[in-house]
């Protein structure tokens, strides 16, 4: 959710999620999911929260969420706390050794956008009660069936300023308000390599101090929702540099797509990748790119820079012969937060 809307959307009860989203919450059967998850929310222990009767698999096993609190990144000052929903049966005693291999993988990380936050903490607060609908633990459902057969990984911002802007300042230099400075050399893709090798390990899908990642046959899709896009921006920036590092190098290979969900953030540019030096590096990556966004960001006259740079950032990877696909969701309907939210479960 973009920073400069967030005051409306939090102080204005007019703008509270529609039916469309209740019902979206009652389809998935989260409800009573979510309560659950509120009682247990903040533990980090025990093998994690079995979600019955969501996809079980043939011993009954259902899908793990799991909360790792404080995963190790790059630097010791960069921690991100985490969730992983794991696929029903990734932990079954029926899945033979090569299931199991194949099963572990295959990943998906999720990087949120503003007032989103785990379901406990949203209910807490005033203005995140009523957008529990998309918290970090349903949409991780969401998620995994997008994404069926694959862990789930979805990374807390590292800061909530005001309970509600989220700020990505571990993967890239931000202000207060989550507004980003990108920049070639910060780190980004470093840090999420740091913090999925060591997020396996505690969540036992890959041994103790392993002597290489990523794993053979591993591969990895990137989603950004709203502000949560910075991150995969900043990311952008940094390929060229990252190609030729040894360590970097096969993990970049094993990013298979990337999804930019309707991009947006409190900064007066930049909310786009329009630099045609990174987008070449981007389109040359050989990733399988897809753009999903709706009027709500792209068609805002009060934000119009965000439109254009959507439209040159679709022009040029399409110029360089980049594997993209662009989606406008609800072209047809009024521009809303409902809609900008929906673009999780539509795109």
């Amino acid at each position: 959710m973009d920073d400069s809307q967030s005051t409306d959307i939090t102080s204005n009860p007019s703008l509270a999620p529609m039916s469309s989203i209740r019902a979206i919450a009652a389809g998935l059967s989260l409800i009573a999911v979510a309560r659950t998850m509120s009682a247990a929310a903040g533990s980090s222990e025990g093998p994690g929260l079995c979600l019955a009767g969501v996809g079980a698999s043939c011993s009954g096993s259902p899908p793990r969420l799991i909360r790792l609190t404080a995963v190790p990144g790059y630097e010791p000052h960069r921690v991100n706390d985490m969730l992983l929903l794991s696929p029903a049966g990734a932990h079954s005693r029926c899945s033979s050794d090569t299931e199991a291999a194949e099963d572990g993988n295959r990943h998906v990380v999720f990087f949120p956008g503003d007032i989103q936050n785990f379901q406990h903490e949203m209910s807490l607060q005033p203005e995140g009660a009523q957008w529990q609908c998309w918290s970090l633990e349903r949409v991780a459902l969401i998620l995994g069936r997008r994404f069926p057969g694959r862990h789930v990984w979805v990374v807390r911002a590292s800061r909530m300023y005001l309970h509600k802007f989220s700020c990505y300042h571990n993967f890239v230099e931000s202000n207060l308000f989550g507004a980003p400075e990108h920049s070639p050399d910060y780190g980004a893709l470093r840090h999420l390599r740091a913090l999925l090798r060591h997020g396996m390990e505690q969540a036992g899908l890959l041994p103790p101090a392993s002597p290489s990642f990523p794993p053979p046959g591993f591969s990895l899709a990137l989603v950004g929702f709203s502000k949560g896009c910075v991150v995969l921006n900043q990311m952008v920036y940094e390929l060229a540099g990252a190609r030729t590092d040894p360590e970097l190098a096969p993990f970049l290979r094993s990013v298979t797509d990337m999804y930019w969900l309707d991009g947006g953030h409190p900064g007066g540019s930049e909310t786009w990748v329009t630099d045609r030096r990174a987008l070449q590096e981007l389109a040359a990556s050989g990733a399988a790119l897809h753009a999903h966004v709706t009027p709500y960001e792209v068609r805002d006259p009060m934000r119009a820079w965000v439109g254009r740079e959507h439209r040159r950032f679709v022009r040029t990877l399409e110029e360089l012969g980049a594997r993209l696909v662009n989606t406008l969701h609800f072209e047809d309907e009024p521009a809303s937060i409902d809609n900008h939210f929906r673009v999780i479960q539509e795109f």
